[in-house]
């Protein structure tokens, strides 16, 4: 008898310590790693737009600067590669994040994911990105702070995009589809437009439901011309 009580002793040490060990690992080592590649991601992007000469033009949207003309298809757009950095001050100011392409868990461990079948940056429709809650660098563990007229800033390398948030944090279930659409019903907008969606999961460490904020695009300018107002300190 005393055996069996040791034996199970001993399992039950032994199963707690690999709990412990996966906590940690889920917790912290995802968050370190996840972290790293990011920041790989970004100075890949960094590089690349150093290396190139010419870059896509683009509008502004009705009553913004800029009066650039509207980008054609672009190869960076490639599945699981980087092409655009988000920043949200409301987040912190050292608070950056790459932008790739498509929402595969694979490209969500490297970043935030652009919903592929939507708008492209800047340009009219529905630009929506997806990103972890928790875990793989938590990107959006803040997000519940998120407020109407907060500013969502992207560049592309060679254009500043600044979103203003008009709705959300807005709660719904993973099947409302509907929230990526190019006029979202929920959102508020009538007509169309140049809008951008954020997404992330809820609650905090679960996915039984989705939070959504919804944005316009504000105001554009060429990268050359320093950065965009709502960056500056």
């Amino acid at each position: 008898m005393r055996v069996i009580v040791r034996t199970f002793s001993e399992l039950c040490i032994t199963l707690g310590a690999l709990i412990v060990l996966f906590v940690a690992y889920v917790l912290f080592w995802t968050g370190v790693r996840a972290d790293h590649v990011m920041g790989d991601q970004i100075e890949q992007l960094r590089e690349q737009w150093a290396k190139e000469s010419v870059r896509p033009r683009v509008t502004a949207a009705p009553g913004t600067s800029g009066t650039r003309e509207a980008p054609e298809p672009s190869a960076s757009y490639q599945s699981g590669k980087p092409f655009a950095i988000m920043y949200i001050p409301r987040l912190g100011f050292t608070w950056n994040k790459p932008v790739l392409e498509n929402t595969a868990t694979g490209t969500l461990k490297k970043g935030l994911g652009h919903y592929a079948n939507t708008a492209r940056l800047g340009q009219k429709g529905n630009f929506a990105v997806a990103g972890h809650r928790r875990t793989y660098g938590d990107p959006f563990k803040d997000f519940p702070r998120l407020r109407r007229g907060d500013a969502v800033v992207l560049t592309d390398g060679a254009t500043w995009f600044t979103y203003r948030i008009d709705k959300g944090p807005y709660r719904t279930v993973p099947s409302d589809i509907e929230v990526i659409d190019p006029v979202p019903r929920k959102s508020g907008y009538t007509r169309p437009g140049r809008y951008l969606t954020l997404t992330t999961c809820d609650p905090e460490w679960g996915h039984s439901h989705r939070l959504i904020v919804w944005a316009h695009l504000d105001s554009t300018q060429p990268v050359d011309t320093g950065k965009p107002r709502a960056l500056r300190r």
